[in-house]
Order: C-alpha cells, then structure tokens, then sequence
C-alpha cells in the first residue's frame, strides 16, 4: 500500500484513511458515473470475481455485467429519497456460464454512485428467520435493563451470541476519548480487558468521526493484501475515490499494526450513538479470520441502533436522585436571588448556595471588581489571575475541566483546591464570572498495556513511534485530576447562568427607571426648595424691618425688656435669612451645570487662602501645604467652595494656642485623595454620620463664630456631582482630618 508518507503514531491522526484507493479483498468496488451507468473506476480483484480484468470493465456501462432486467430495477432502486434502504440489492452475474449472486451495497457520492459487492450466502433465509428471533429476544433483554452497565452486558453477550466472535467488549469514551471497556464476554481462555482503558490515540480523530457516520465497519482478515482501485485518480473529481461510508474500504496500516500486536485476525466494530456523537463501540474480535455475512451485520447493526436509544435513555435516568435534588438547588438559587436585597446574597448566604449545586468545595463570584468567596478556594490574586488567563483564552459561556492545570499549569500549586474547575461567563467584557472548586483526587487507572508511545528501532536504525504490544495490565497513578463534572451539573451551571443575566437586566432596568424618578424627584425639590426659599425672604424681611421701625419709632414707649424682645426677633430674622440662603445655594447646585476643565488646584487654593487671610491672621493659625497640589478635572468655582468651607471650618472649629491646618493629597492615589488636617476641637465618633446633613450643627448658634450647618452639606453634594466621595475621621480634642476624591485629569 502506497502512502504519500510514512504513518506512524506521530501523524496517525492525520493520515486520510477516508481515501486510501484501496479496498480490503472480501468484495470488488465500482465506481459508477450515475447518468449512464458508465463504470469510471473499479478494484484491481475483478478477475478473481467476474473473471475479467479492470481494463476490460473500465468506461464500459454496467450492462457488461448485468441483464437488462437487472439495470431496470437498479435504476429504480437509485431513484429511492434514501438509497440506504434498499441496501443490500441481490444481483446475479453470469460467469462462465455460471449465475453468481452478489449482495450489492450502494451509496450516492455527488454525481458518482459507489457499487460494493460481495459474495451472496447461501443460507441467507435460514440466517434470517434464525436471526429475527434472537434480536427480538436481544431487543427485550436491552429493553428491560436498568442500568448503562446492565445493558452494555446484554449487548455484548447478545453480539457475541449472534456472530461468534471469541471477544465482544462495549467500549465507552471520556470526554477527552480515552475509552474504557465497560462490558465484556469472551471465550473462557483469553484474558478479560473488562475495565481497562485505552489511550484516545487508539482510535484517533478521523477514525473517530468514520465511526460516527457508519454504523458498522468489518475487517475478515486482517492479512489480506489490497485491491488497489484503478484509475487511482477519479476521472469526473481527479481526486482519490472518496471510501467514507464504504463497507470495502482498505485498513490503515497502523490499525493493522495494532491489532496484529493484539494477537487479532479480524474484528467488526458496531458504533453507539448518543445525540448524533460517538459515544462508544461494540468492539468484536476473533484470533482467526472470520467473515459476517450481511444480513448478520444488518442484525448487528439494528442492534447497535437500538442499543444507542437504550443506552441514552439509561444514562439520562441514571443519578435520577441527585438531577431532582441538582434542579430543586437550582430553582431555590432563583427564588433566594429574586428576594435577597443583592442577588450574589441570593447565591452565597442562604442554603442550599452556590456550593450545592455542583457538588463543588469552594466557590468564586467575581462581580464589578469585587470577590466574594465561599468554601474553600485559592487566594484571591491566583483567581485574579486565573481569569486572566480564562479571558484570554475561553470564548465559551461556560468552561469545565477536571484537571485545571493540564490547560493552565500554574493551578498545580493549589491542585488541592482546584483541581477541578467549572467557570460561567456572566459578562467577559466586564469581568464578570462566577467559578467553581473541586480538589485533586488522586486515582490509580488500569490501562491495557502501557498507554505511552514506545519508539521503536527499525531495521535502518532510525526511530518510529508505533502502537504497543503489550495489552496486559498496567497500571498508573493519575494526578492533578479531580472528581469529573457530571452532565446535569454542568447543564445546572448553564441555567444559573442565564437566570444570573436576566436578573441582571432586570435589576439594571429597576435601576434606570428609579434613576429616571429620582432625578425628576430631585429637579422637583430643588425648584420647590428656590420658590419656598425666594418666597419665604419678603414676609422675613417685612419682620425685620418692621421691628427695627418700633425700635427706632416707639423707642421711649418701650421698657428695655420689650427692646430686648424685639431685638431678638431681629436676631432670629437674621438667622433665617441665613438659613434660607444656604437653602438657596444648595439648590442652586443642583440646577447649576458645571463648567469642568484642567484646573490647578495650587491657584484655586492660594485664593481662597488670600479670601481668608483676615482671619488667618487674626486666629495665628498657621497654614502647612506639604507639597504642590496636582491638576485635576473639575469645576473650579464649585471645588474651589469646597476648599473655603472645608479651610473656614478647620480655622473655626479650634481653641488651641498654637493652631494648624494641613492641606494635602495622598500620591497614587486611585483616584486622588485630598484631605484639610487640624488639631482644633475634634469630633465625638457619634456625630460623624450626621455632620453632613443640612443645617445640623453640634454647638450653639454663636459658639465658635456661628453658622448655619450648611457647608458640610454644600462641600458633599459638589464632590459627589464630581463622582467622588467626601469623609472625616476625627479624635475628639485633638483635630480632624476631611477627606474627599477626585478624579485625575484624561
């Protein structure tokens, strides 16, 4: 056999073993041009078959080997919707005078239609009336089974029953396609291979998916010698012959390699289907050739159909306890989000929580920045950066491993954490993710033969990588593995994932629309608290003016008591005009647009420092700027009140003979931090929350130069239009420090 390159096991996964212009010698192939019947390539055995040699057979129409008769009903037989049915057609030939039956085996490429045949059997009713009741007894057996094992065993002695074969095992992949027999029956002498597992490189990917399209794939003998197909290029594509679904199709040489190392002649091989995916097979084999006539493979092959129906439905019924408890988790994580005030609350607080609905040891929900930790999990900055490592890497809704650090090898160092990790993407772009732990456990897994590629020495020294010949038991020590994620814990995460979202959007809608009902809530008091505040001024003024006139006018009517009394009600005048134009300015900032541009906060603060400079002379205190303050982003007027009222309180609020005040920043600050530092009167740790609420003062009206309790207020609501945040840590008779964020200039 001619290959356009050495195969061994380090490119056997990409040799084309769907084209090999080779047939295995069992049966004779033609290649047909469906138009007119003309034969374009045919298998160089026709002589041993028809007695005639490919020249004589090739550009020739069927008709040299058919009948009329026969042509007719072959005709009809390719106008059928699915040409699958009709398989297999019996054809007779004459040869010599002699009628031959063929069982013919046809299948459509594009415009070529490909003509397998083989050798008719003789007995073919009595295997058929034989065979119809040992798969209708196969077919109860597999029906009343429970359990994927119960069934896989049934099948397996069922097959074995049917064929003959010394050895039917069922073989089941992983999810990484290793294979493990899980079902077995065998002749007494031969060693079991029950339970072991085989390397996905046995059955690479190409093989794989040949499995998944066909149903069944038959090999005699394997020491047969290929029929070569001839032309070896197709006249109509110039293209090797396509063999994908080809019963004939010649054997790879590294498959024969490896089963002549397992001491093997021939072997059939049934695929199971699952969801349109291989999910295992029925392996047969014998020590000597052995051919399975068709309608034996056609039983075997409705069983294999079966048997995937069965072994679907029982592995879906199969942990039944633990999907209704996995979906009752599921539906009480919903209804706890819905509820609790934060939805991560919902997920980590209550029982069942994010833990119980995996059958995880620790859990992670990253959510706008912000880690929140359950179990046991590793340090927050691994999972920092372990998600930088998922962002750049998975483009999935949802990652799943058992053996994290075979993908991402700096998860050894905590393999006894995180071994094993489920992560769902709630939003990539805004790092948003919530992960799930399990720990290493560590296993001992039987092979059959050592599962690593041994190299070889050829005859001319060089190496070559080929299959093991040793399939006796070995055993190995499995590491850095975890417990496997079941399927419905999987599909359990996906669903928390799209209620994670719509909840979400939801709470991002309430947001927006209470957003919307605040801003027009706050328009509306502010233009309430103007007109209150304007409108309040004229009657307040009228009682100012109309007490200094009974003073002025009425003065030597009036004992000095009454004096007193209207004096005071000057006094109060004052105040409350005082306090309706702080009202007035705190309302105004909430209509007022602000003028941001770079300022520099050195000019806007020695202005105020020049404003003040009366009273920092007449106090004594003394001023300490520790270092240049920087440039930032903001509305220069409006930070610039926030400096006089912040400074103004500090000089005020201070008995001490040798006073202070600091004005400063902390560098690398994100964003920055400024702070006004003085040693004056402090402030009890009670009073702090309440410090900046309008007109709250902790002393009397005229102690320590008097005020209306508005400024603080005033200094909040202008850093927070800024985006920032506005705070004071204060030792009672020592001083107190305010401090509030800006943001640093684009």
């Amino acid at each position: 056999m001619e290959f356009p390159f050495p195969v061994d096991l380090t490119n056997c996964d990409r040799e084309p073993i769907h084209i090999p212009s080779y047939i295995q010698t069992h049966g004779v192939i033609l290649a047909l041009q469906e138009s007119d019947l003309t034969i374009l390539q045919v298998s160089d055995n026709t002589i041993h078959f028809f007695g005639l040699y490919p020249e004589e057979l090739l550009n020739q129409s069927l008709s040299i080997l058919l009948e009329p008769e026969q042509i007719g009903f072959f005709v009809d037989c390719l106008k059928q919707e699915d040409i699958q049915i009709v398989n297999p057609i019996e054809i007779t030939i004459n040869i010599s005078q002699v009628n031959n039956i063929f069982d013919a085996i046809v299948h459509r490429l594009n415009e070529i239609v490909i003509l397998e045949l083989e050798p008719h059997n003789y007995e073919k009713n009595h295997v058929y009336f034989r065979f119809y009741y040992l798969v209708k007894l196969a077919v109860g057996k597999l029906q009343s089974a429970k359990f994927v094992t119960e069934v896989s065993q049934i099948i397996a002695h069922e097959v074995r029953i049917i064929t003959g074969f010394d050895r039917v095992m069922v073989y089941r992949f992983d999810e990484d396609w290793n294979g493990i027999v899980i079902a077995e029956d065998k002749q007494d002498y031969l060693p079991s291979y029950l339970d072991l597992h085989y390397p996905a490189s046995d059955i690479p990917k190409q093989a794989r998916e040949l499995y998944r399209q066909n149903w069944l794939r038959i090999i005699p003998d394997v020491d047969y010698q290929p029929s070569a197909i001839v032309p070896t290029l197709n006249p109509l594509t110039n293209e090797p012959l396509d063999l994908s679904n080809s019963v004939l199709r010649s054997v790879s040489p590294i498959h024969v390699e490896y089963m002549h190392n397992m001491g093997i002649k021939a072997s059939m091989s049934i695929s199971l289907i699952k969801n349109n995916q291989l999910w295992g097979l029925i392996a047969c084999h014998h020590q000597t050739p052995k051919y399975i006539p068709y309608e034996i493979r056609n039983a075997c092959e409705f069983l294999g159909q079966v048997t995937s129906l069965e072994l679907a439905t029982k592995e879906d019924n199969e942990d039944s306890e633990s999907k209704i408890q996995v979906k009752s988790h599921l539906a009480k994580l919903i209804e706890y989000m819905s509820v609790d005030k934060s939805f991560i609350d919902g997920l980590i607080n209550q029982q069942p929580n994010l833990l119980d609905l995996v059958n995880a040891q620790g859990a992670t929900v990253c959510f706008n920045n912000e880690f929140y930790l359950i179990g046991n999990t590793p340090p927050q900055q691994d999972i920092q950066e372990l998600l930088k490592w998922i962002y750049k890497n998975v483009n999935e809704d949802i990652f799943y491993t058992n053996s994290l650090s075979k993908s991402y090898p700096e998860a050894e160092k905590y393999k006894n954490i995180a071994s094993g990790l489920i992560v769902i993407s709630i939003s990539k772009t805004q790092n948003k993710y919530v992960l799930w732990f399990r720990p290493e456990v560590i296993q001992t897994v039987s092979w059959g033969g050592n599962p690593h590629k041994a190299v070889e020495v050829t005859q001319n020294g060089s190496l070559r990588l080929s299959p093991r010949k040793s399939f006796e038991l070995w055993k190995e020590i499995v590491r850095l593995t975890s417990l496997p994620w079941k399927s419905y814990e999987i599909n359990a995460a996906l669903e928390l994932r799209n209620a994670i979202i719509s909840m979400v959007v939801r709470k991002a809608d309430e947001l927006v629309k209470l957003n919307i009902e605040l801003e027009r809530s706050n328009k509306e008091l502010d233009a309430f608290a103007y007109i209150a505040s304007h409108d309040l001024k004229e009657p307040l003024r009228g009682i100012h003016n109309y007490s200094n006139f009974l003073i002025e006018d009425y003065a030597e009517i009036l004992d000095e008591e009454g004096k007193n009394k209207l004096r005071t009600l000057i006094r109060l005048t004052i105040r409350m005009e005082d306090l309706i134009d702080s009202l007035l300015q705190f309302s105004r900032l909430g209509r007022a647009d602000m003028s941001m541009q770079q300022t520099d906060l050195n000019a806007v603060v020695h202005r105020i420092l020049d404003l003040l400079s009366a009273r920092i002379e007449e106090t004594g205190v003394k001023i300490r700027i520790p270092k240049p303050l920087p440039i930032v982003y903001c509305d220069r007027v409006q930070i610039g009140e926030v400096f006089s009222n912040l400074i103004t309180n500090a000089i005020k609020y201070n008995d001490k003979a040798d006073r202070w005040v600091e004005i400063g920043y902390i560098e690398n600050s994100e964003p920055l931090k400024f702070y006004i530092r003085d040693n004056g009167i402090g402030i009890r740790e009670k009073h702090l929350e309440v410090i900046f609420r309008i007109f709250k003062r902790l002393h009397g009206p005229s102690k320590y130069g008097g005020g209306t309790g508005a400024g603080l207020t005033i200094a909040k609501k202008i850093v927070e239009r800024h985006e920032g945040q506005i705070w004071v840590e204060s030792t009672y008779g020592e001083g107190s420090t305010f401090y509030f964020t800006l943001q640093k200039p684009n």
